[in-house]
């Protein structure tokens, strides 16, 4: 196990604040050399986030179904070329989130699924409809939630960001249980299936692969990286992560502008 000393199988990675820097970019020829040495060593890599997957895979043109993705926070869990897990949220699950929404007009929301994610007209503006469309290429814009006729995997509303506890508090108290809600920070809340997150997608994987959480690795820096950062054997919070969520992982690496994930992934695989 010279090139991997550690015997890791699993290396999971958050996207936003975590794998790229606030410009989005990464540093992909030291990434690439490092995805060479976790391939030899039958290391499998896995995005988990709770963008789209469509928007993910964006990220990675070189990795066509060779690395695998937890998207929409474990909604669609896809083992490299294979949909291994889609959630689907009920009918009636979906008029109550509906219903708690339209109550408040400056919720700005998202509706997701499997084929698309979708704003409403008269809602939202088409400035909102651009800045969502960088975390999910594919969005339409329709007249009526209610119409889509599509498996929706989530919701995703966006509130001002100073109430965001409010918001998660009413969330919680008024879908009882239907949904969850979870924050990645900055306004962002995902109303998700109960007991369907990153920790379940990476679970199902590991299932899959026969491989125990004592070897995975994750990576993260908001609220709903909390379940994998505890379910992982080692476990890295970025520097710039909130202390609740560093106080829930087992290490805290540099942040996501100093390359943080490269840096340790170079230290557990490490050049022979």
């Amino acid at each position: 196990m010279k090139n991997n000393p550690n015997n890791i199988k699993l290396v999971a990675v958050d996207v936003d604040g975590t794998f790229v820097r606030t410009d989005y970019t990464y540093d992909k020829p030291r990434f690439l050399a490092i995805m060479e040495r976790m391939k030899k060593a039958g290391c499998e890599f896995v995005v988990a986030s709770g963008n789209q997957y469509y928007q993910l895979r964006s990220l990675f043109p070189e990795f066509k179904d060779t690395i695998s993705y937890i998207a929409e926070n474990g909604a669609l869990v896809k083992a490299k070329d294979t949909i291994l897990f889609t959630t689907d949220i009920p009918k009636d699950v979906i008029h109550k989130t509906l219903e708690i929404c339209n109550q408040y007009p400056e919720i700005k929301n998202t509706m997701c699924g499997l084929e698309s994610a979708y704003c409403e007209r008269g809602k939202v503006s088409e400035k909102f409809f651009k800045l969502t469309n960088h975390y999910y290429h594919k969005l339409q814009w329709v007249d009526d939630f209610a119409d889509v006729n599509d498996t929706i995997l989530k919701f995703a509303p966006m509130v001002p960001v100073e109430k965001t506890d409010k918001y998660m508090k009413i969330f919680e108290e008024q879908l009882d249980g239907g949904l969850v809600p979870t924050s990645s920070g900055h306004g962002s809340i995902d109303l998700i299936v109960p007991n369907c997150h990153k920790a379940s997608g990476i679970e199902r994987l590991a299932k899959l692969w026969n491989i125990t959480p004592e070897q995975c690795v994750s990576f993260g820096d908001g609220g709903n990286d909390i379940e994998m950062l505890m379910y992982c054997g080692r476990s890295y919070a970025m520097d710039n992560a909130p202390d609740h969520v560093k106080a829930c992982a087992k290490n805290v690496c540099p942040s996501n502008n100093e390359d943080g994930v490269l840096v340790i992934l170079d230290q557990l695989f490490p050049v022979e």
